[in-house]
């Protein structure tokens, strides 16, 4: 295969609390090092659409990807201390998406939405040293999926559903995955390549 494949997203692409292999992305680098396949993890964390989309053509243009796999949309949909009050509002995010993947339309065909992660509301809300009070909730990340998957539809490309992949017990804060539920995710996602052409 010519070209790389290019990861995109936040911590969980970034393989944040995975302290075995460092992440779903670097254990699909492994993997595919051995099909002299090369894969760029580009998950910054704290990420969320509308900082992706600032950074995304550049690093396809260093990269040059025959495929993009994008992970988005966890942190745009949380609310900082009163709900309503989102990180990234449901229709910037879209217009951010409908972007990105015309951007990436530039360089391949070979585009695939990962989706979120279910969330443990049991762990909400987080207090980081700010003393702001930051919400995650299903309900809230449900209608940021939909946003994605209804691209997706429109648009003929791939999406690879993880709400519902992982226990809490695979979570190492509610939100990040430990390495267990980084293991999930990279077969998930390393089956979907297997079996589509992707890798072709």
């Amino acid at each position: 295969m010519n070209g790389s494949i290019c990861v995109f997203g936040d911590s969980i692409v970034w393989g944040a609390y995975d302290s075995e292999k460092g992440g779903w992305v670097n254990r699909l680098r492994i993997f595919l090092a051995e099909k002299d396949i090369e894969v760029y993890n580009l998950g910054i964390s704290d990420d969320d659409s509308s900082d992706l989309l600032k950074r995304f053509k550049k690093e396809c243009e260093a990269r040059k990807p025959r495929v993009i796999i994008i992970a988005i949309g966890t942190n745009d949909s949380q609310y900082v201390n009163k709900e309503g009050n989102f990180y990234v509002q449901i229709d910037e995010f879209q217009k951010n998406l409908d972007e990105i993947l015309f951007q990436g339309k530039k360089f391949t065909r070979k585009i695939v939405f990962v989706s979120a992660l279910k969330i443990n509301e049991s762990k909400m809300p987080m207090v980081f040293e700010d003393g702001k009070k930051y919400f995650y909730t299903n309900k809230n990340l449900i209608k940021y999926m939909e946003k994605i998957k209804e691209l997706c539809s429109k648009n003929g490309i791939d999406y690879i559903e993880l709400f519902n992949l992982l226990d809490k017990k695979d979570l190492y804060d509610g939100i990040h995955p430990n390495s267990k539920g980084h293991e999930k995710i990279y077969k998930k996602v390393k089956d979907f390549l297997v079996r589509s052409d992707y890798l072709k």
